[in-house]
C-alpha cells in the first residue's frame, strides 16, 4: 500500500468492486451448472429410479444449492440425500457436497460434508457432464448406504 491515501482509497473501491463482480459471476456459473448439468443428471436418475420402487425428489435453491433425495421402498436404508452447495459469498466454484441419510430401524440420521468432486478445480466444474454427476451420486450413495447398513464408518 502506498502513502497516497486517495490512491489507496481508490484501490480499495476497485478491489471491492472486483470481488462483488466475482461473487455475482460465481452465482451465475453455479446456476448454469445446476440448470445444464446437475438438474438433467438428477432428472435422468429420477426416471431410472422409478423402476426400483423408490421415490426421488429434486430441490433447487437458486444460487445456493441443488439436492436430490431418494426414499427407498422396503429397505432398512430408508433415505439418502445428495446436495451440491455453493458456500455463501464464494468468489469461485469451490462447491461442497452434503450427503445425509437415515436407517428405518432407528431413524438415526448420518451426515457427511466434503469437497464436491475433490480433485476437480473450480474452473472444471462447468466442464462436468451429467454422467459425471450420476456416477458421483451412485458412488456416494453406495458408500453411504453400505456404511449405514453395516454400522461401519
Amino acid at each position: 500500500m502506498g502513502t497516497d491515501w486517495k490512491e489507496n482509497l481508490k484501490s480499495l473501491f476497485e478491489e471491492l468492486c472486483i470481488l462483488e463482480g466475482s461473487r455475482k459471476e460465481t452465482v451465475e456459473d453455479f446456476d448454469q451448472f445446476c440448470e445444464f448439468v446437475a438438474e438433467p443428471a438428477f432428472e435422468a436418475l429420477s426416471d431410472e429410479i422409478k423402476q426400483y420402487g423408490a421415490k426421488a425428489k429434486l430441490k433447487k435453491l437458486r444460487g445456493k444449492s441443488i439436492s436430490f433425495k431418494i426414499d427407498f421402498a422396503g429397505s432398512n436404508f430408508a433415505s439418502f440425500q445428495y446436495a451440491i452447495v455453493l458456500p455463501e459469498d464464494s468468489v469461485e466454484l469451490h462447491l461442497r457436497l452434503q450427503v445425509k441419510g437415515y436407517r428405518a430401524r432407528d431413524g438415526r440420521v448420518k451426515e457427511k460434508d466434503a469437497v464436491f468432486m475433490e480433485g476437480i478445480a473450480p474452473s472444471g466444474i462447468l466442464k462436468l457432464s451429467k454422467e459425471d454427476i450420476i456416477q458421483d451420486f451412485i458412488e456416494n450413495c453406495r458408500v453411504f448406504g453400505f456404511q449405514a447398513l453395516t454400522g461401519s464408518e
